[in-house]
């Protein structure tokens, strides 16, 4: 089946609507409508960070603009600048253009109230294990304060690992991942949040390079993609690491090291958490055994599983 022909900005049919805007806009209002009618008009994928082209278009504008990502109203009447606009425009035709995630395009991403440095090197941090690291996982783990040690696997950017440190301020956290590229972005985020003295950074195969070490909590978002789906994704994901995206036929490649090895590294008194996106039909079928505990997330509850140490030791044998 051929592919859907992109709407190109510069071509000759679309050029002329580019070249108005470049007179007739003159308000925030404008520039805003504007670019919502042309990210619909070019039918783009949304789903890192945002769902739909307005509350895109709003957040390129407003960062392009240096304003509060969290106010628009008091400025949708303000004039701009040409220059100002020209940024505008820029960014916007690249959106279309390119099919660039936001988050390349700005350089970062958010998880709540906390910005993270993001560029192609990771996936645009999306995870609903921050969610549940607000209420520093409570019920499952009883008194934040005593928690010594995390484990954050396929750690990329370096966000939960983070996130898990301001939840767990006695712990030490370490943060893996395979790729030496994804490491050098948590690094930077690590320095950005001043956390150099409690986040460790580990380059490792998933678990392999951690020898004996034991940790109250293991979070993990792994990669889940499965095969047919990965041959399926929107040109945004693809500006992503397939390396961070794909895990075998069915998704679970990964799922089933972290269950296998995860015992040996937890103590008894020890949590594991791991992000599946929407498959828990296909974890549950796959592991019939586990008895996986999906607390609710903003996306429902099966995006995210728990396990303790004895549930885990005892359907894994080990």
């Amino acid at each position: 089946m051929a592919k859907p022909k992109h709407y190109d900005p510069e071509s000759t049919q679309n050029k002329g609507l580019w070249d108005l805007a470049e007179d007739e806009l003159v308000t925030v209002r404008d520039l805003l409508r504007f670019g919502v009618s042309r990210f619909n008009e070019a039918k783009l994928f949304f789903g890192h960070g945002s769902t739909n082209a307005y509350d895109e278009a709003v957040y390129l504008l407003l960062h392009t603009l240096h304003l509060p990502i969290d106010q628009l109203d008091p400025w949708l009447d303000a004039r701009i600048l040409e220059a100002e606009r020209d940024l505008v425009l820029s960014i916007y035709k690249r959106r279309v253009k390119e099919r660039l995630p936001a988050a390349y395009l700005t350089n970062e991403a958010w998880l709540g109230e906390h910005k993270f440095y993001v560029d192609k090197r990771v996936i645009v941090p999306r995870s609903y294990i921050a969610e549940l690291l607000r209420d520093d996982l409570q019920p499952w783990v009883q008194d934040a304060d005593s928690v010594e040690g995390v484990l954050d696997l396929c750690t990329g950017s370096g966000c939960l690992a983070i996130l898990a440190a301001m939840s767990f301020p006695n712990a030490v956290v370490e943060a893996v991942d395979l790729s030496p590229d994804a490491l050098d972005v948590a690094r930077r985020n690590i320095q950005d949040y001043h956390l150099e003295g409690r986040v460790k950074l580990i380059e490792s195969d998933m678990n392999k390079a951690l020898k004996n070490r034991k940790y109250d909590i293991i979070i993990s978002n792994p990669p889940y993609v499965t095969e047919e789906s990965m041959g399926a994704l929107p040109d945004e994901y693809r500006h992503e690491p397939m390396m961070a995206l794909a895990s075998g036929e069915d998704g679970l490649d990964h799922v089933r090291v972290i269950l296998e090895n995860t015992p040996k590294h937890l103590k008894d008194d020890g949590v594991l958490i791991v992000e599946v996106g929407h498959a828990r039909e296909r974890v549950e079928e796959a592991f019939p055994n586990v008895p996986f505990v999906w607390p609710e997330t903003s996306a429902g509850d099966g995006v995210v599983f728990l396990l303790n140490k004895a549930e885990l030791s005892e359907s894994v044998g080990r």
